[in-house]
């Protein structure tokens, strides 16, 4: 069986360890030769929270993020070239880049999709959960490759959430229409910005339909 890597983008302030509860959801057995890693963010000063330092991805302008916040697109690929170096070692040992799956929460989130949209191969998926579009940029939108826009996506997203707003989401599907790709975008009623049990589930077996197709 061959093996897959998953790679999980924790939110502002959190840390890698504490979401690692989540493979637990992962029960199926297409999931048996599945290497998780689950990187902590660096310390940074962050704008939106008067230039405290924490975890931090990359800086964040404000809070709610709506559809028209300010996008700081230097440090995000800053952070994107950190996201792709470790997806080239996992290439690098063997796996293929269609078993490679990137996902993430909130700012790991918006950091997904930009990981998944500027890494030159198609990969097995990017899952962005409570995330949004951290760049609009021609000059990144050109970086993107025709190998990477066949990379499928998965956007869920709370519609009560109040810290990353739903039309901010909701901005996701066009923006990568405009550019060729399909998204599968999944609502979720009543859901503030947090992750449900419902999410992973469906998160499981989106990545597992994946990779029957690709096996």
């Amino acid at each position: 069986m061959a093996r897959t890597f998953v790679l999980w983008l924790h939110g502002l302030g959190d840390s890698g360890p504490a979401n690692e509860p989540i493979k637990t959801f992962f029960t199926s057995p297409a999931f048996r030769n599945t290497t998780w890693a689950f990187p902590s963010a660096p310390s940074n000063p962050v704008t939106c929270n008067y230039g405290a330092i924490m975890p931090s991805w990359f800086d964040i302008h404000e809070i709610p993020i709506s559809a028209t916040s300010p996008k700081d697109e230097s440090s995000v690929l800053k952070a994107v070239q950190k996201v792709h170096a470790m997806i080239d070692k996992e290439l690098a040992g063997g796996t293929n880049p269609e078993n490679v799956f990137v996902c993430g929460f909130s700012q790991g989130g918006a950091l997904t999709l930009a990981s998944v949209l500027l890494y030159p191969k198609t990969l097995g998926g990017g899952a962005v959960f409570s995330g949004w579009v951290p760049f609009g940029s021609s000059s990144i939108i050109e970086r993107i490759t025709p190998e990477a826009k066949r990379t499928p996506i998965l956007w869920s997203h709370g519609v009560a959430d109040q810290t990353v707003l739903f039309e901010a989401g909701q901005a996701g599907p066009p923006f990568l229409q405009q550019l060729g790709m399909s998204c599968e975008f999944k609502a979720y009623p009543g859901l503030g910005h947090s992750i449900s049990n419902e999410e992973l589930r469906s998160l499981e077996s989106w990545i597992k339909t994946r990779l029957e197709s690709s096996s």
